[in-house]
């Protein structure tokens, strides 16, 4: 799942951003038929469930330990998602995912799904996830170990 990223698409995507930092996780996505709408393409609430499946597979291989998902101490404050082409069901696509910063309190995290024969972007999403304490269901620094772990991976510091 850890590869760099894929070059950047051709021309036709002067309009979508390159990348601040590689992407070092990937996950490939399985299209099922009820993900399409009746204009034949990915029906864009899919690219969501997408992005959290990226997000929990991105977890599962940078935290050190094995996660409890009834205890985790992070969720999500914030998403936003920018379109950039449609996607079809006999495309092969994934996800790449990447941590982008960190503050006291929260991390950005960049996901793009993207066609993995062309590397054309279909997506850009941006998810802000808050230190969560689940006892008293408030805000909580992210934790050192968190931290940690996601510059590791990431391979450059965070905070």
């Amino acid at each position: 799942m850890s590869e760099n990223i894929i070059p950047s698409p051709q021309q036709s995507q002067s309009r979508v951003p390159q990348p601040q930092f590689e992407f070092r996780h990937r996950v490939p996505l399985q299209l099922r038929f009820n993900d399409i709408d009746m204009l034949g393409h990915l029906n864009n609430s899919v690219y969501v469930s997408f992005m959290d499946l990226g997000k929990a597979a991105y977890f599962k291989t940078v935290m050190p330990t094995d996660i409890d998902w009834k205890h985790i101490n992070v969720v999500v404050a914030n998403i936003n998602c920018d379109f950039f082409a449609p996607s079809y069901f006999n495309e092969r696509l994934e996800v790449l995912t990447a941590v982008v910063g960190v503050s006291e309190r929260s991390f950005k995290m960049e996901q793009r799904i993207i066609n993995s024969d062309t590397g054309e972007v279909k997506c850009i999403g941006h998810t802000i996830m808050v230190g969560f304490d689940v006892a008293t269901a408030s805000s909580a620094p992210i934790s050192q170990s968190w931290i940690d772990a996601l510059s590791a991976f990431e391979q450059r510091p965070l905070k």
